[in-house]
């Protein structure tokens, strides 16, 4: 019988493979339907009133205008579920009321209409960049007698670090399209947790989980902030409730930049102990930033370093009156990552150290020696450090300066708990059905290579159906958990599928079912492939009756499909023109640990994705408020500037493989592509001009700032 291991690189023809993404034609082709381009019959269009201040009171709402209006069916109307009180502004952008009206025109004229009384206008805090104005419980610790152990150190180092609260940029703006009716609702909604979206409704429309029906084929990016309905999906159903119509409402792009997902800023000051050797002796860390009028959540400094013998480390939270903060794509861990990589190579440069050797010191300080040094060594190979790399500060004649940098980092990235459905048809087709979804990483082709592959016949024979909560339930995609979940899942629902397959088939073959295999279209006898049928033919002796099998995220013993815990290193080569500050990527490099990479292709594409995310938050990405009214500056897409295709440089991808590697399994890509940039590219800088930019992003008014200081 098949087992649900891997199998070994010999008996994959799939995995591992270079597989376009199954979904590219019906995505290229504008076939895919994404919620933006769901209208059902007779729909109303919905738009968002928010409030302009940042902090007040609503003390009254009149809507008579708005309901008089032609063209308008519906009015909403934000109030406290259980005081029944107007909502309590606490940032600009907050939801005060919503409108459904016959054409998106109508409800935007009507939001003009509303009359807002507001009281207890205040001035809002906004500064997140001063630690005087943090409160709340302190969060670090401390390890060893931190200032003795920093007393034996030849050198103190001591540098600033930070970076600031970004917004997520999701190209496809939160919402959905909902339709109560019969007393159930139809969402279509741009969302990663198809499985786990109907529990907001339940409560809300006072209908149980089994008559909402979520339906996500295709989204449009959620990097962490779409697992929840949110206020705004919730005031979608409900007024397709209280219209009896079909109702659109997607935020507008100033409104999802505003409050539909925001990393928390963060800065802090680290004094680092080493030796003239390069040993680091002891840390002493002093960290701040702001989540809003969320819990600040301290990014894990040292970061990857855990075991230096004496640290210290000081956590605190700044309340500001903004948006939403969702994770995003790594939470805490590109912060941590900056303020620790940039310390380290700020001590490296103050002993007159090659980073790398610096790092590689210190590797008995992380959790995965052998390996790190094994990704710096290889990334070092793919940038060519050693011909880029030199001292602090380029002496070549002229503005433009060049300089490389280095990061490492780490993540969890186990597989989540997922079911998988998997039919086996009498004419050969294969159909599995999972309550993923797919954000555009090619989920929907890892479970088809998955399935392929374990039955041993071809892509064209195998169907995926996901997006929808109807069917087995599967994990949101957030943690870098959702490849390892459902491709866990596939292979046990394969396999489960297959023995009876197997089973149905051996009488006839005149074999022991456990002496069968599938392989290459057949199934044929282990070891004398002369005994086979095709994979059809077997098929067909299920005479009128299909088979069906279930499988999960197995976690048995000997069963290892995904495990946790991963490493990897990026490296970027720059130039920086010292005249106008303008920092320029010239090369890029991610070399990441993922275990058994099911589809290389969409893998290369997660680190380029990755890449490009991370030069776009370590050179150009902030969120800018006027510190008086706690208004977002720039909430678009024209001054709240992403990287383009100019902006990126050479790109490569690398990921490390062998038995040591492969042995854990499929572990999660999705974060640990995007954790070292900031860090990385900060730290060419400084390699290049010889001063540390202390901020990101690294803007020309930041580096001119720096050089001019130094």
């Amino acid at each position: 019988m098949a087992t649900v291991n891997w199998p070994d690189p010999s008996r994959r023809s799939l995995i591992g493979s270079r597989t376009p993404r199954l979904d590219g034609p019906q995505k290229t082709s504008g076939a895919a339907k994404y919620s933006y381009d769901i209208n059902r019959p007779n729909m109303l269009h919905a738009k968002i009133l928010f409030s302009p201040h940042a902090l007040a009171s609503v003390t009254a709402v009149d809507t008579s205008a708005v309901e008089t209006m032609a063209g308008v069916v519906g009015v909403y109307v934000e109030k406290d579920k259980k005081t029944g009180e107007f909502a309590k502004v606490t940032y600009a952008g907050e939801i005060i009321a919503a409108v459904a009206a016959e054409t998106e025109e109508i409800a935007q004229e009507a939001l003009g209409k509303f009359k807002v009384t507001y009281s207890d206008i205040g001035e809002p805090q906004m500064i997140d960049r001063d630690p005087a104005k943090a409160s709340g419980r302190d969060q670090g610790k401390e390890e060893g007698l931190t200032d003795e152990a920093m007393k034996t150190a030849d050198k103190v180092v001591e540098g600033y670090y930070g970076l600031p609260c970004i917004t997520h940029c999701c190209l496809e703006a939160h919402g959905q399209v909902s339709e109560f009716k019969d007393g159930e609702l139809s969402v279509w909604p741009s969302t990663q947790n198809v499985s786990g979206f109907a529990g907001a409704f339940t409560s809300e429309l006072e209908i149980s989980a089994d008559k909402v029906h979520v339906d996500t084929q295709y989204m449009g990016g959620g990097f962490g902030s779409k697992f929840a309905a949110d206020k705004w999906g919730v005031i979608c159903a409900k007024m397709s409730k209280q219209t009896g119509r079909p109702v659109k409402l997607m935020l507008e792009r100033s409104q999802d930049q505003m409050i539909a997902g925001h990393r928390p800023s963060t800065y802090g000051k680290v004094k680092i102990g080493v030796k003239n050797d390069g040993t680091i002796v002891a840390w002493d860390s002093d960290v701040w930033g702001s989540a809003g009028m969320q819990t600040f959540r301290m990014p894990p400094v040292p970061y990857v370093f855990t075991k230096i013998p004496a640290y210290r480390t000081k956590g605190r939270g700044i309340l500001t009156n903004r948006g939403l903060i969702r994770a995003w794509r790594g939470p805490n861990h590109p912060q941590a990552a900056l303020v620790t990589m940039c310390a380290l190579e700020d001590a490296a440069a103050a002993i007159g150290m090659d980073p790398i050797a610096f790092f590689k010191k210190n590797l008995a300080l992380t959790d995965r020696a052998e390996e790190y040094a094994e990704q710096i060594d290889k990334a070092a190979e793919l940038i060519k450090w050693s011909e880029r790399w030199h001292p602090r500060g380029d002496k070549a004649a002229g503005p433009i300066k060049r300089g490389v940098g280095l990061s490492i980092h780490t993540w969890g990235g186990a597989g989540h708990p997922s079911q998988c459905g998997v039919t086996i048809n009498p004419d050969g087709s294969v159909v599995s059905r999972l309550g993923t979804q797919d954000l555009g990483t090619g989920t929907r082709t890892v479970c088809a290579i998955v399935l392929a592959d374990t039955l041993g016949i071809g892509l064209d024979q195998v169907r995926v159906e996901i997006g929808k909560n109807s069917l087995p339930v599967s994990g949101g995609s957030g943690g870098s958990t959702t490849v390892g979940g459902v491709s866990a899942s596939s292979r046990d629902a394969g396999t489960n599928a297959l023995n009876m397959l197997l089973a149905k088939v051996a009488p006839q073959m005149g074999v022991d079912a456990g002496k069968l295999e599938a392989w290459q279209g057949k199934i044929q006898e282990v070891g004398n492939p002369s005994n086979s049928v095709s994979w059809k033919d077997a098929c067909a002796m299920l005479g009128n009756m299909p088979i069906s099998a279930q499988g999960n995220n197995p976690n048995a013993a000997g069963v290892k499909l995904t495990s946790a815990g991963v490493g990897g290193c990026q490296m970027a080569a720059v130039a920086v023109d010292v005249e106008t500050g303008v920092v320029t990527m010239e090369h890029y490099v991610s070399v990441q640990d993922s275990g058994i990479v099911i589809n290389n292709k969409t893998a290369d594409s997660q680190l380029y994705g990755g890449a490009i995310m991370g030069i776009t938050y370590a050179l150009f990405e902030e969120a800018i408020y006027d510190p008086a009214t706690g208004t977002m500056l720039n909430p678009d897409f024209e001054f709240y500037r992403l990287a383009g295709i100019g902006d990126i440089g050479t790109l490569t991808a690398h990921f490390m493989g062998g038995e040591k590697y492969e042995s854990r399994g499929v572990i999660g890509l999705g974060e640990p592509a995007v954790l070292s940039q900031g860090a990385a590219i900060s730290n060419a800088v400084a390699n290049a001009i010889g001063v540390r930019v202390p901020e990101l992003p690294l803007t020309p008014d930041r580096v001119l700032n720096a050089l001019m200081e130094a």
